[in-house]
């Protein structure tokens, strides 16, 4: 097992391809501890260097409402309210 820091992209190109090679490795194993290492190490990586937003918390709900086919009607008797007191 030889594990370094990943600091440049070809780096994290070469970890990525090592975790493909051992992604089914056992737990308990010399490569399932790789695997661990690897998969830490590649997540700070991501993290630091393509980082993702929080979602608008609208835009959050209108995404998933296209995702399960819910109109506003439906979404308002999921959360509970009356028609009457929702402006559509």
């Amino acid at each position: 097992m030889d594990i370094k820091p990943i600091k440049t992209p070809e780096d994290y190109e070469q970890a990525l391809e090592r975790l493909e090679l051992i992604f089914d490795a056992k737990r308990g194993t010399e490569e399932g501890d790789e695997l661990e290492i690897l998969a830490i190490l590649v997540d700070n990586y991501e993290n630091l260097n393509f980082p993702i937003g929080l979602p608008d918390p609208v835009e959050a709900i209108e995404f998933r409402m296209e995702q399960m086919a819910y109109s506003q009607k439906d979404l308002a008797k999921v959360v509970g309210l009356k028609l009457e007191q929702v402006n559509f």
